[in-house]
């Protein structure tokens, strides 16, 4: 994939220069997107992991932790056998690796010696491990009842976490009072270069069911940063001619915070705020995601859809899974509830399920 010269706005039609210093859009503040460009069907793919996918990516030096292909795990889950993508075995243990790896190796290809990032914990952990990598300074900025073990790792890495109060908007909130003074805003939410990291989901995927997409994907969702990844990545398979078709998209999120569900089952084009309540889920915990007519627009595309999932149906699914070997963080386990509580595929159908961190993660919930 050739360099990225300039950022496009799906707002406004801007296309400012693609710079780190560029993280929404000058013009209308919208969050911004890669330009199109075609996949190279001929392209060498070497070694594994994310960066098997160098010649997709729009960055040349990569910054490497040991990225495996994540497994996929067959579970017997009510009479269904869906296929479990674990990506908790990331290095940081969540998918955020993926974006913050791309991410962080385009701002390290740039001179960017210093970061600031907002993050309700697997987004800053991801960041803080590829910033020690990269040998990048990185303040984050998390709620201030952030689970212990999260900021645990975010400290361990040697970025600086910094605690605000109150619920999580005021993270972001404070983030853009610092970028507005000059730093740096590595963002898993508004960067571009994330997204294209998380590409790479739909792209492995492929490979491991033999050059094949599958029926359906459900991913618990926040900000839509796996959601839109891996939608763009499904889409470029096909439109390259190395894909069919593209899967339905399910998004799950948890019933105390849910815009895009609500958006969705009013056939909005656009995401409102909603007032969140507190979950188990908190790593999706987003009132107001900033790309949520994106989100809509890639599910109904794919002709997929949106689910909520109560509490007591989170905390169930994430014990029922760990009875069978495989511990996730409360905010994966709600793709599982909604498994136990929808039917999202017809029999025979293909249905992979994104694991998205791991348990430990939330070992005390």
């Amino acid at each position: 994939m050739a360099a990225i010269e300039h950022f496009t706005c799906p707002r406004c039609g801007a296309a400012p220069a693609a710079e780190p210093r560029t993280w929404r859009c000058p013009a209308c503040g919208a969050p911004l997107e890669l330009p199109e460009a075609p996949l190279d069907p001929g392209a060498e793919l070497r070694g594994e992991g994310l960066w098997r996918y160098l010649p997709w990516l729009p960055v040349d030096r990569p910054v490497r932790l040991g990225e495996p292909v994540t497994p996929l795990v067959s579970l017997d889950w009510g009479g269904r056998e869906p296929w479990l993508k674990l990506e908790s075995a990331q290095p940081s243990g969540s998918f955020k690796d993926r974006g913050a790896a791309v991410l962080t190796a385009w701002l390290a290809g740039h001179g960017v010696r210093h970061v600031v990032e907002d993050s309700s914990g697997n987004a800053g952990a991801a960041l803080a491990a590829y910033a020690a990598r990269a040998g990048i300074a990185c303040d984050i900025y998390v709620p201030a009842d952030l689970s212990p073990a999260k900021l645990v790792q975010i400290e361990a890495y040697g970025a600086r976490p910094v605690r605000i109060p109150g619920p999580r908007p005021k993270a972001t909130e404070a983030v853009i009072e610092a970028v507005a003074g000059g730093a740096v805003y590595a963002s898993h939410t508004y960067n571009p270069l994330y997204l294209a990291g998380t590409r790479t989901f739909a792209f492995e995927l492929w490979e491991q069911l033999g050059r094949r997409v599958p029926d359906v994907v459900v991913l618990p969702v926040g900000g839509g940063s796996l959601l839109l990844g891996a939608a763009r990545g499904f889409d470029e398979l096909r439109a390259s001619g190395l894909a069919e078709r593209v899967p339905r998209l399910v998004c799950v999120q948890a019933a105390a915070c849910a815009p895009v569900v609500a958006a969705f089952e009013r056939g909005a084009a656009d995401v409102a705020a909603v007032a969140a309540q507190p979950t188990v889920a908190e790593g999706i915990r987003n009132a107001a995601p900033p790309r949520g007519a994106r989100m809509l627009d890639v599910v109904r595309a794919s002709g997929g859809t949106a689910l909520a999932v109560g509490e007591e149906a989170i905390l169930a699914a994430r014990a029922r899974a760990a009875r069978a070997g495989i511990l996730v963080e409360t905010t994966a386990a709600v793709s599982l509830a909604a498994l136990a509580e929808h039917t999202v595929a017809a029999p025979g159908e293909t249905v992979v399920v994104a694991v998205t961190g791991h348990g430990l993660k939330t070992a005390g919930v």
